[in-house]
């Protein structure tokens, strides 16, 4: 059963499947059999110096063979990229060349691409099939370098996620989908295939008369309607595409479409997703930066969309956890189930560290820690969306670790920072407390009931006293009346009213402190008071 082994020096491979433009940005992936054949049979031509007539009778034993068997692979995690070329056209337009844009779609293939074959191959099969496999310099088209070899008996396998002809058999799960890829006939079914077209031609141009040979434009006709049926399904393989053009062929004769199975995310479009295996110190929070693509910040959102902002990152980073779950970042295990430690996973936490009404970090904190998956998912979303916007918004990484490491994060967006994660015993809401219960006046599900409940619900210590402002009497409170408070993707609040709130207590606690309805969103977010500031 032999097994080849590919690896990519450049890391990229590229190859447009048939039927497909290049501008399509399409990507065959895994490379298909019927390309892999005719890789090989390029190799012996240019590597072996096999002669015009044709490769030598082990070759093509080998390649029938090979085609008469579906293989199976094991896939490398892959990320589809491209890149946008102007082509000149040599013609010129008021005194300037014209150009074309043309893409240049590849897969960035990280790892070692398995391919098997279940086949038994003879003694001078295999020492060809090793011959030709050593010599492959590219497959696809010519920048996607290979190195390729089979793989030694009991060698073991890289790892990879298994990909396989169809034929009637479904995994199990939502997590796979089908891909088309060009595959040969067998040689028998081709030859079958090719009597019937051949006789079905024939009956349909003139016969020669009974006891007569055929005359010389009969056979000249004949010829040339055989002409598009190649002999042997080794001559399928070896048509050039502009003889395929030629005869009309939109598929190559000897060729078939086979649906074979492979994980949604064999080919990952966009970002690199989570690398799988990957070590990397647990944070406590990181800090991304927001900038649009002018530079204007007063075009960032603005503070009072806090909520929503904070909601449209949550679900993108989200996404690109790929269907895997992350307690950090879900809040649940991986059953699906709420965490039973309340508030321990990540607050995405939108804010406004220079004071000019907008938003410009946002602040992702998990009190349980960020692993490496949850940051790559994180430094994976590179960009979000406000409403009335007219681009997208730029994420960037500012910082990781502790909070003594954000800590130590200087000017003005270092001070803001301060603000919200330092020691202090007086603290006030710089978003809208929203009681995460319905209110009554007295009692436990009163306001200061609620926020006591919060506090505890943190372990942070009983306040000393809590101050409701007043909405007219502090600059904070008259901003909050506008904050958008109700989730979109989530429940409603349970009373749709946002109140301003100043803590008191005994000892400095640190921050963040985040409480009430949609804390983790960003409301109820508390910073240090300016008394205590002074």
């Amino acid at each position: 059963m032999p097994t080849l082994i590919l690896s990519f020096p450049a890391g990229r491979y590229h190859a447009t499947p048939w039927g497909h433009h290049v501008n399509e940005g399409l990507i065959e992936w895994p490379p298909s059999p019927w390309r892999l054949l005719r890789a090989l049979l390029a190799t012996g031509y240019a590597a072996l110096q096999w002669p015009a007539a044709g490769p030598p009778p082990v070759a093509c034993r080998l390649v029938e063979k090979l085609a008469g068997k579906l293989p199976s692979y094991r896939l490398p995690k892959a990320n589809g990229a491209h890149s946008r070329h102007y082509m000149p056209m040599a013609t010129l337009d008021k005194g300037r060349e014209k150009t074309t844009l043309v893409f240049d779609t590849w897969a960035r293939v990280d790892g070692e691409l398995v391919i098997i074959w279940d086949v038994e191959l003879e003694a001078d099969e295999l020492e060809l099939l090793a011959s030709l496999i050593e010599r492959l310099g590219y497959l696809g088209r010519s920048e996607s370098w290979v190195t390729a070899r089979l793989a030694t008996a009991g060698e073991p396998l890289p790892a990879g996620a298994s990909c396989w002809p169809e034929e009637g058999e479904r995994p199990v799960g939502p997590d796979w989908e089908q891909v088309p890829l060009f595959a040969p006939m067998t040689a028998e079914k081709y030859s079958e295939w090719r009597e019937q077209a051949v006789a079905k031609v024939m009956a349909g141009l003139p016969q020669p008369k009974p006891g007569k040979k055929p005359t010389d434009k009969m056979a000249k006709e004949r010829e040339k309607a055989m002409a598009p049926y190649p002999q042997d399904l080794l001559a399928c393989l070896q048509m050039q595409t502009s003889e395929l053009h030629a005869l009309g062929w939109s598929q190559p004769p000897g060729s078939r479409r086979v649906f074979f199975w492979r994980r949604a995310d064999a080919l990952e479009i966009g970002p690199p997703g989570i690398r799988q295996g990957k070590v990397c110190p647990q944070v406590e929070a990181v800090l991304l930066a927001i900038a649009t693509a002018s530079g204007n910040e007063h075009a960032l959102p603005h503070i009072n969309r806090t909520l929503p902002q904070a909601e449209r990152f949550h679900k993108q980073m989200v996404g690109h956890l790929n269907g895997r779950n992350n307690p950090a970042l879900t809040g649940k295990d991986d059953q699906r189930a709420i965490l039973r430690a309340p508030h321990s996973h990540s607050h995405v936490l939108p804010v406004d560290l220079n004071g000019d009404g907008h938003l410009d970090h946002i602040l992702i904190w998990a009190p349980m820690g960020l692993d490496g998956a949850a940051q790559d998912a994180i430094r994976a979303t590179r960009q979000t969306f406000t409403k009335g916007g007219v681009g997208p918004l730029r994420l960037a990484w500012s910082g990781a670790g502790d909070r003594q490491d954000l800590l130590r994060l200087s000017g003005p967006y270092g001070d803001g920072l301060q603000a919200i994660l330092q020691e202090c015993a007086e603290w006030i809401s710089v978003t809208p407390f929203i009681p995460p219960r319905h209110l009554k006046k007295n009692g436990k599900n009163s306001i200061e009931g609620q926020i006591r409940a919060e506090l505890a619900s943190r372990s942070l210590p009983e306040p000393l006293e809590i101050v409701i402002v007043e909405p007219h009497s502090h600059d904070l409170a008259r901003r909050q009346r506008h904050f958008v408070r109700s989730r979109r993707l989530g429940p409603p609040p349970p009373i749709d009213c946002g109140f301003t709130i100043q803590l008191c207590f005994a000892e400095p606690v640190p921050g963040p402190i985040c409480l009430g309805y949609g804390c983790h969103f960003g409301m109820g977010l508390f910073r240090q008071s300016a008394r205590a500031a002074r």
